[in-house]
């Protein structure tokens, strides 16, 4: 008999001679991040580095991927400072009391203490990473005075370019952090996956030779073809920045659209606070409205009417330096006075200051910006006084999150201009903009790597009660249409329509300025039932508007890519969903404000002149 059991043996396969199996996937979708301004980076950077610590051999490998242009953020544009307690003769308790009183009574104190503590560690960090702040000829950081701060402690950099440098300086450090991944695009659509996870849909540009290419699309490549792309994200971090370009008149930069707060009203979560917006009291009232800085006014120049007399140390004790409010708002009633025409501000009483220095050589200096510019107009601005307008410059509204930036669904976190997360209150004090992307744009991108899927957020009580109001119907159907989706992965080659003899450029132009003529008219620095009621039906019609560009046959985006040349390209596109962006979150705003029967902070009522004390409290919308 033949002993078999060695043969049989060897038919079993062995650790040695065993067909490779494949490693199971580790890889995790990434988390994306849109805008690429100071709180988007921040965001980024947070989150590559909790990545990077993490044991999960999972994240281990999960890329960052930042969406957005970091020279068309409202960081890039910044010109003033940013707040923090970090001189010996400071406390974040002093910030966080002058941030209380300039926010009117709705400023959530708990995220203010996190704003004002852990932004002086933030800023404490950018100093030691090597940003370049302003320094005197000893090397010891230059601070600053701004409307309403008991201290000096606003920090500048490049002068009155603090947002550029800032912006430039931490740029760098995402382009030497490998897991971070750049990508231009416009975001259209979230779409929640369930767990956490998001389908983002993104708008690319490509120019007729088949390359992607960076920007925003301007004049010379409207016709450029439209990429359509979809891509499943982990957790989506919202970092759009503002809504500046609901007015006519504003310091923000043609991509402050209201994008973030569109998208995540589109999605379902929660807003707050949209009647609240800052406007800033001077801007330069010619050319681009360029933004004169608060400094300037700290520096000791003065406002005065046509007739040359200074009228703001009767309105209030400090003056030229009051909360931006305060200030906006008497100017906008001096204006009114001259039928409109605009206020001076007086640069010569900052001579009386600097005697030993040629008033003209101070400012080249200390505001090289603001000086090329004015000076670029036409003026010598330290012999003769420059006019001033308020205008649109800082939304305290936004998307409603908690202390981690969570917003009210899981998985999508907001942080800067477009978050409301409670320190701004009713009046956001100057040059705490900057410091609030810093503090909770690091937080929402250690909470985006740490929240387990499906971690549910932790909001703070609106103040007394906590709540939501859900939004009428009309708010309803016209942000439905947000979600439009195009196919994905396809192309369509530019060109316009033509629609009766009108392109749809012009159209878009036209629409986009009759709203922002309707939101200063009646949406603006003072508002009355009537005005705000009236606005309403323009806003909707200009939603159905844009809806119906977005919405055309032509201009949709198959999945074959068979469509003609009559669809528009990127420029136009997105151009389209802007206004629609803007539109939707104009009525929202126009309804918050109508709902609050009082004046607080920057939301002024003519028929409601007093504050209510029962109205002390944050308003939250969801659809």
């Amino acid at each position: 008999m033949t002993d078999t059991s060695q043969s049989a043996q060897s038919t079993q396969p062995t650790a040695q001679n065993q067909p490779a199996q494949p490693a199971p996937t580790l890889q995790r979708d990434p988390i994306v991040v849109i805008g690429a301004g100071i709180a988007g980076i921040s965001a980024a950077l947070a989150a590559a580095a909790e990545l990077d610590a993490s044991h999960d051999p999972a994240r281990r490998i999960q890329p960052v991927l930042l969406i957005g242009s970091v020279d068309g953020s409202n960081t890039y544009h910044a010109q003033g400072g940013i707040a923090a307690a970090v001189f010996p003769d400071d406390d974040p308790a002093l910030h966080t009391r002058d941030t209380l009183i300039a926010g009117a009574g709705l400023c959530d104190p708990g995220a203010v203490s996190i704003l004002t503590s852990e932004g002086r560690d933030r800023v404490n960090e950018l100093i030691e990473a090597g940003v370049h702040f302003d320094r005197d000829a000893d090397g010891n950081l230059v601070r600053g005075l701004e409307g309403a701060h008991s201290r000096k402690r606003i920090l500048h950099a490049g002068g009155d370019a603090t947002g550029r440098v800032v912006e430039t300086d931490i740029a760098a450090m995402v382009e030497h952090t490998p897991r971070i991944e750049r990508r231009d695009g416009y975001a259209t659509r979230l779409e929640p996956l369930g767990g956490g996870r998001w389908r983002v849909t993104l708008l690319r540009r490509e120019n007729r030779e088949g390359n992607r290419t960076d920007g925003d699309g301007g004049e010379s490549n409207r016709a450029d073809r439209t990429i359509v792309e979809t891509l499943d994200a982990d957790r989506v971090i919202l970092a759009t920045g503002g809504a500046g370009n609901m007015y006519p008149y504003t310091t923000n930069p043609r991509g402050a659209n209201a994008n973030g707060v569109a998208l995540a009203l589109a999605a379902g979560a929660q807003v707050a606070d949209l009647e609240f917006y800052q406007f800033h009291p001077t801007a330069l009232a010619m050319g681009e409205n360029f933004l004169i800085s608060e400094a300037v006014r700290g520096e000791g120049a003065h406002l005065v009417n046509e007739a040359g007399e200074r009228y703001m140390p009767s309105i209030d004790e400090r003056a030229e330096l009051a909360p931006r409010d305060i200030v906006a708002r008497e100017n906008f009633k001096q204006m009114m006075r001259q039928d409109g025409r605009p206020v001076f501000l007086d640069l010569r009483p900052v001579g009386q200051r600097h005697p030993g220095t040629p008033l003209a050589d101070f400012l080249a200096r200390r505001f090289p910006t603001i000086d090329a510019y004015v000076r670029g107009m036409g003026i010598d601005w330290s012999q003769t006084p420059i006019p001033v307008t308020p205008a649109a410059h800082y939304y305290m509204g936004g998307v409603r999150t908690d202390m981690e930036g969570r917003t009210s669904l899981p998985g999508l976190y907001a942080a800067g201009e477009c978050a409301r997360t409670g320190v701004q209150g009713a009046n956001r004090l100057a040059s705490n903009s900057l410091l609030e992307g810093l503090v909770f744009g690091h937080r929402a991108g250690i909470a985006a790597v740490r929240d387990a899927d499906g971690t549910p957020w932790q909001p703070r009580p609106l103040d007394p009660a906590e709540g939501a109001t859900t939004a009428s119907d009309e708010v309803r159907a016209i942000c439905g249409g947000l979600a439009t989706v195009f196919g994905g992965g396809a192309a369509v080659d530019g060109g316009v329509d033509g629609m009766n003899g009108v392109t749809l450029h012009d159209s878009i132009v036209d629409a986009t300025s009759r709203l922002e003529n309707i939101m200063w008219t009646h949406v603006g620095v003072l508002r009355t039932a009537n005005d705000l009621e009236a606005a309403l039906p323009q806003i909707s019609a200009i939603a159905d508007e844009a809806a119906r560009w977005i919405d055309a046959p032509s201009h949709r985006v198959s999945a074959n890519g068979t469509n003609g040349t009559d669809a528009p390209g990127y420029a136009d596109l997105t151009a389209a969903y802007d206004c629609r962006s803007l539109a939707v979150t104009a009525y929202a705003a126009t309804l918050a404000a109508l709902a609050r029967t009082e004046s607080r902070g920057a939301h002024a009522r003519t028929d409601f002149p007093a504050a209510d004390p029962s109205q002390a409290r944050s308003r939250a919308w969801t659809l």
